[in-house]
């Protein structure tokens, strides 16, 4: 067993992190599994899966159209929905599973970022990716868990058992997937049933949200209701705190954000992977019962240098080496 000098040395060399308040916050959280995971796009094309701009050039062959011109005609989303209408869904979901699942090019124990995700040991994770791959991963390491893509699946649920619900719908509905405008939409009604499970799941949770852009007008709706909501149902004082990882900083969305009650955590990484492992890599290091962070044995003068508050710049941004907050 290391010794506690050796022990504040690995783990003060790999946190590079926020402010220690905060960071604290989500550990103590995590630990109590009182935190929902919130998994957005960003985690997927880790895995080199086909992007967004791939799928609308798979859309725009299939319907006859050059895909620069195709892509100039609308936005995704409704791009999405005029395929809808005059080629069905079924083939593209067909096409859509056997390109994201393709197991010639992804060895899921590969995916260190997956693997943590299932070492968190989160209680309920929502994901708006329609893959599989967090389900794979929980599989690859033999960890029970219930899929959640339709208000079927609701009887399933199990206490203890990790919930992997699908926002964003599953390729084995065809009828869950939100691709096209009108599913976006009704999405955004906020009223299915998987709409008023979270609104329970969150009351007296945190959510940590990763993978996701902010400039995505659905997430930060998402966001935006979800503040009302934990403003309806408690005290202003009581409402939990939730986290966003972003990838680079905004100072005018981190403001609206902080307002809304989201704690942005941005990663100064220049490479997305890097910085998505390496934070997850201190959630998981510091969730650890040995941690000196979350265990009270380090603080005051004595502490680590990237525990204690971090400076600020001289436009005001609290810093550390490898994340600001």
């Amino acid at each position: 067993m290391p010794s506690q000098n050796a022990l504040t040395t690995q783990i003060s060399e790999s946190t590079m992190l926020y402010s220690t308040h905060s960071l604290k916050d989500l550990i103590t959280a995590i630990k109590e599994r009182k935190v929902i995971l919130f998994v957005g796009g960003g985690v997927s094309m880790n895995l080199g899966l086909p992007s967004w701009d791939s799928l609308i050039d798979k859309l725009a062959r299939d319907l006859g159209y050059e895909t620069e011109h195709f892509r100039g005609l609308a936005d995704r989303l409704m791009l999405a929905e005029y395929y809808q209408m005059n080629k069905g869904i079924g083939s593209l979901r067909s096409w859509m599973d056997r390109k994201w699942h393709n197991m010639d090019n992804v060895n899921i124990r590969e995916s260190r970022i997956h693997q943590l995700i299932v070492e968190l040991n989160f209680p309920i994770i929502y994901t708006t990716n329609y893959d599989r791959w967090i389900e794979f991963a929980f599989d690859a390491y033999d960890r029970d868990y219930i899929k959640i893509a339709d208000v079927t699946d609701l009887k399933n649920i199990e206490e203890g058992t990790t919930q992997i619900i699908k926002y964003h719908g599953d390729f084995d509905h065809d009828d869950s997937i939100v691709l096209t405008e009108t599913s976006y939409f009704e999405r955004l009604d906020f009223e299915t049933p998987l709409d008023l499970k979270l609104r329970a799941d969150v009351l007296g949770r945190s959510i940590l949200f990763i993978g996701y852009s902010i400039s995505d007008i659905n997430i930060r709706y998402l966001l935006y209701k979800l503040n009302r909501m934990w403003e309806r149902a408690t005290k202003q004082g009581a409402k939990p705190k939730s986290f966003i990882l972003l990838m680079k900083p905004n100072p005018v969305l981190e403001q609206v954000l902080e307002n809304r009650g989201i704690t942005t955590l941005i990663s100064t990484y220049e490479d997305p992977k890097k910085g998505l492992t390496d934070f997850l890599e201190v959630l998981y290091n510091e969730t650890r019962e040995d941690s000196p962070l979350t265990s009270g044995k380090v603080s005051g003068p004595d502490a680590p240098e990237s525990w204690t508050s971090p400076s600020e710049d001289e436009s005001g941004a609290k810093n550390h080496d490898g994340f600001v907050l």
